[in-house]
Parts: C-alpha cells; sequence; structure tokens
C-alpha cells in the first residue's frame, strides 16, 4: 500500500466548561488514509467524528496528539495543511450575494491559482456538478442542493490531495445526493485521499475502502471494510457498528 496521506497518531480535544467540567470529545484516536482511498468515519451523533474532522482540518487546535497531512504538520504547519485539503460540510454556508462561480473566482484567487487555469477549473467543475445557468445565478437563490454543489466546487478547486467530507449529502435530495457521491468516486479514481464521515451505512458500503468507529471519543475498531465484518463476525457494516458499540457499552455498563 502506498505511504499515507493522512497519518493521525494520538489525537486528542478536551473541552473545559465551568458549568459541565472537564470533557474529552475525541480521546487519543490514532489512523492513517492513503491515496487512491476512501476512509470512513463512522459514528452516532456526538461521538466525536466532526470534532476530529475539524482538528485535521485545523478548524479547531487538538489538546495533544499530532498529524500529518499529505506532509504538512498539523500543528506546525496549519496554513500548509489548509493547502492540501478541502474541507465539505453539508452545514458550510455559501455567500449569498455572490453566485457560484463568482465563489470559486474568490477562493481560487486565494490559493494563488492563475487566472487562466482557474478558469478552466471553474468550468471543469460547472459541468461536472451540471450547474447550468445556476453557475451565474446568486446563492441566495439557489436551491439547497445547488447550494451544496456550490460548497463542494468551493472547496475543491485548487485541486487538493485530501478532501475531507462531513456528512456531505445530509438533507439533499436523492439525484443531488447521487451527485456528490459519484464526485467522491472521482476522487478516490484519481488518486485522492477522501476521509468520509456519514451516518448513511449504504454509502459507506458503496464508497468506502476502509473505515473506523468512533464512540463516545473512542476509536473502537479500524481496517479495511473486510477485515471489520470478519473481526465482528458480521455480514454487514451496519452490523458491525452495533456490534461495536453494543460491545463497548457493555463494557461501560
Amino acid at each position: 500500500m502506498t505511504a499515507s496521506a493522512v497519518h493521525v497518531e494520538g489525537l486528542t480535544k478536551i473541552f473545559r466548561d465551568p458549568v459541565l467540567g472537564i470533557h474529552r470529545a475525541v480521546d487519543g484516536i490514532s489512523f492513517e488514509c492513503h491515496p487512491g482511498r476512501v476512509f470512513g468515519l463512522l459514528g452516532p451523533n456526538g461521538a466525536g467524528k466532526t470534532t476530529t474532522l475539524r482538528m485535521i482540518a485545523t478548524i479547531l487546535q487538538p489538546t495533544s496528539g499530532k498529524a500529518t497531512i499529505a506532509g504538512a504538520d498539523l500543528v506546525a504547519e496549519p496554513d500548509q495543511v489548509r493547502r492540501r485539503i478541502g474541507f465539505v460540510t453539508a452545514s458550510t454556508g455559501v455567500y449569498e450575494r455572490m453566485t457560484p462561480r463568482e465563489i470559486m473566482r474568490f477562493f481560487g484567487r486565494l490559493y494563488g491559482i492563475d487566472d487562466d487555469v482557474l478558469e478552466a477549473r471553474a468550468d471543469e467543475l460547472v459541468r461536472r456538478f451540471e450547474m447550468g445557468k445556476d453557475a451565474d445565478r446568486l446563492c441566495g437563490t439557489l436551491s439547497s442542493g445547488n447550494r451544496q454543489k456550490a460548497n463542494v466546487a468551493r472547496s475543491v478547486i485548487h485541486d487538493p490531495p485530501v478532501l475531507i467530507f462531513d456528512e456531505p449529502t445530509a438533507n439533499l435530495d436523492i439525484i443531488v445526493a447521487r451527485t456528490v457521491i459519484d464526485f467522491i468516486a472521482d476522487c478516490r479514481a484519481r488518486g485522492r485521499c477522501v476521509i468520509l464521515s456519514s451516518h448513511r451505512m449504504e454509502e459507506v458500503e458503496r464508497l468506502c475502502d476502509d473505515a473506523a468507529i468512533i464512540f463516545e471519543g473512542k476509536l473502537l475498531g479500524k481496517g479495511s471494510l473486510d477485515e471489520l465484518r470478519t473481526t465482528w463476525s458480521a455480514t454487514s457494516l451496519e452490523d458491525v457498528f452495533f456490534a461495536a458499540i453494543g460491545r463497548r457499552k457493555a463494557q461501560g455498563a
């Protein structure tokens, strides 16, 4: 297997609240993700998935642990990490008074992309996401699906080697969700490293090569989908998911 594009070791995030006290949202997790593969991060709400992804994306500072993203150190080189990732969530807003094409141009120039290359890249993404005339309409007038297309396009305009998708198809209709899923599959085919957080097991079964299960901030298992099924004597990833969480609950009882 090729060298890892994302290497996470002992990553921890502790939140301190004067009323609630100390909360370990992420508790010493370690995993690797490789080019040309999709890595699924699975867990119920509040498990620590989004906190993990936000640390990898430099939005949150880790309490401890370390990570390298496409060769850049997460803590020592955050600017280099940001240049090497695309981060997509279901909740990321778009500028309502800009068009999708204007947003792509804006972010592309922030990344220092030459105008000719930027225009070609924007045209490619408009075609890829079948935006048509919506690419030149104000985002405030677009449907939620087309706004998410603009969000994804903005995040990948610089063609980064690592892509992070946090529940990217949440609240999307089946047609737009399929477009996003197909795009993730294309990213894998082009040798990109993809990290995907999703509650939809059918998406994970279809897209992911490897996965890790997180519950209450701890990593319960990781490996290829076949390895996980074998380890937990399960025929589906959903069965693996519930078996891992069930064992963890029993141990904590």
